[in-house]
């Protein structure tokens, strides 16, 4: 497929969602390699989701490119009804970018999943779509409640976790906030994975860094947070993940908390990290995957000290 021609169908596809039509017309067909991207933020919208003046988002953009590159179609809502629709399971695979309760209207204001819609797409996954989770999508579906002190976010919540979060593989609990961004380094657990060929570890990014829990046991460890002199009491803790793969059910997931800064989005490691990712989840490619989560973070469930509460 041309670039100019992955162009097109990404421009008319946003231009017809933009134009506030009915939703089996917001979408392109799926050809046999596609992704949906879906990036509804009913909690904090995130710089490189939003659309301004009605043009695409940065990562809108990045990922259209991305399947211009490597062969596959884009399409592009923020629209939760989509997922009552039989038209997303034509879909190979989703990606996710996502924050708070999708079922509610909340910041954006874009229509909100249904409660069977979360359940198809739950099923979806298990019965063999793929699923790329990019930063805040383990900002998404926390259980309930989620006080503002986030007190229920330093509970290892086991079987009791979310369905969606334990299908992700992991919870967001907080990232510092003094500084917010960081200069870190990651720690490469498998350099064989798509799009790490030829990347030394480790591999130094300034992010905003999440820090995270509630990590299923069955994870392939791409990358861990070297957390070793990085400021905040959420990263007092020994190194954990922040780039994995797993099986759900038939379902390929794939998640890394990279993707905050709209600098990185033009960073060449993030983007060939991701294009695998998604290379992956629609089964393009398909390297070894193997549990490796007690080998390469054997400190994993440690849940880091409450940060100090602000003055």
């Amino acid at each position: 497929m041309s670039t100019t021609t992955g162009r097109r169908e990404f421009l008319r596809a946003a231009a017809v969602t933009s134009a506030g039509l009915a939703l089996a017309k917001r979408l392109p067909a799926a050809p046999a390699k596609s992704v949906l991207v879906f990036t509804k933020s009913s909690g904090f919208e995130h710089e490189v989701v939003k659309r301004i003046d009605g043009k695409p988002s940065l990562m809108d953009d990045t990922i259209t490119t991305l399947g211009d590159e490597n062969g596959f179609h884009v399409g592009v809502t923020k629209d939760g009804r989509i997922f009552d629709e039989k038209k997303f399971h034509d879909y190979s695979a989703l990606v996710f970018y996502t924050t708070g309760d999708l079922t509610t209207l909340g910041t954006d204001g874009k229509p909100p999943m249904s409660a069977e819609g979360k359940q198809n797409l739950l099923e979806a996954i298990h019965n063999g779509m793929g699923f790329v989770g990019i930063h805040a999508a383990a900002d998404t579906f926390h259980p309930q409640p989620d006080p503002k002190d986030l007190s229920n976010r330093y509970i290892a919540h086991g079987e009791q976790q979310d369905p969606y979060l334990k299908m992700l593989g992991a919870e967001f609990i907080i990232h510092g906030s003094n500084p917010r961004l960081q200069d870190a380094s990651l720690i490469v657990n498998d350099p064989k994975f798509p799009g790490l060929e030829g990347v030394s570890s480790p591999v130094s990014l300034k992010e905003e860094w999440y820090s995270l829990k509630d990590f299923q046991s069955d994870l392939h460890v791409i990358l861990t947070l070297d957390t070793k002199g990085m400021h905040g009491a959420c990263y007092e803790r020994a190194p954990y993940p922040v780039t994995w793969a797993r099986m759900y059910g038939r379902g390929r997931v794939f998640y890394t908390a990279i993707g905050d800064r709209p600098e990185n989005w033009k960073n060449e490691f993030f983007t060939k990290l991701l294009g695998g990712g998604i290379r992956w989840a629609i089964g393009d490619v398909n390297p070894n995957v193997e549990t490796n989560l007690k080998e390469a973070a054997p400190g994993y469930a440690e849940i880091p000290p409450r940060e100090p509460a602000k003055n």
